[in-house]
């Protein structure tokens, strides 16, 4: 509250002239301390916090033996290595592989994932299969897609592969180390990769 004390400055200055009462201010602002808790409070009490991101993973089981796993066919298989700079190198199948690259945009590594499901459809139909969460009977691509990030590329880069695989409806994905061999290939793809399932299953140092 604001408060109005009086100076009344008594006595005569020279040449008879009264001196004039000063009015001076005081202003108490304990009240607004008070109101300013009071709104910090409503704020924190009305405001919706942001709610946590989550990317939902479907993991593989770990009992399944070796000897139980069927061969997936080279013509099923995608190869994504994500590379610097938000590049995206890919090839397909593992026997002479032709190397090339893409960006993360929805015609980058989207159209290049849409083209590969068409192919793979076009041989082998697709596959019949029971939605875990609706129970539903659905069809989905025969497509196996290979996620290898190298050590320049960001995680961002890997989420939104991730994304990928979610928008295009992509059932078998996995994330793997990135090769020896196949970043001798991004170095120079003309090369070509003579591929060996030992050392090409080696990670890169």
């Amino acid at each position: 509250m604001a408060e109005l004390s009086q100076d009344s400055g008594g006595g005569h200055k020279k040449g008879g002239k009264v001196r004039s009462k000063k009015m001076s201010t005081r202003i108490d602002f304990t009240p607004m301390v008070d109101l300013g808790f009071l709104l910090i409070t409503f704020f924190m009490l009305t405001t919706t916090l942001a709610k946590p991101q989550i990317m939902a993973l479907v993991m593989p089981e770990k009992d399944v033996k070796k000897d139980e796993q069927e061969p997936v066919k080279e013509s099923k298989v995608l190869t994504l290595i994500l590379g610097k700079d938000d590049k995206v190198y890919y090839y397909e199948g593992i026997t002479e592989p032709k190397l090339d690259s893409t960006d993360f945009s929805a015609e980058g590594v989207r159209r290049v994932i849409l083209d590969k499901q068409v192919k793979v459809k076009e041989m082998f139909g697709e596959e019949e299969f029971e939605d875990f969460k609706t129970k539903e009977q659905r069809k989905g691509s025969f497509l196996n897609v290979l996620i290898k990030p190298t050590k320049d590329a960001k995680y961002k880069n890997l989420v939104d592969v991730l994304d990928e695989m979610s928008i295009t409806k992509v059932r078998y994905y996995v994330i793997l180390d990135v090769s020896k061999l196949e970043e001798d290939f991004i170095k120079d793809p003309a090369k070509g990769m003579n591929f060996n399932p030992t050392v090409q299953s080696e990670p890169a140092q």
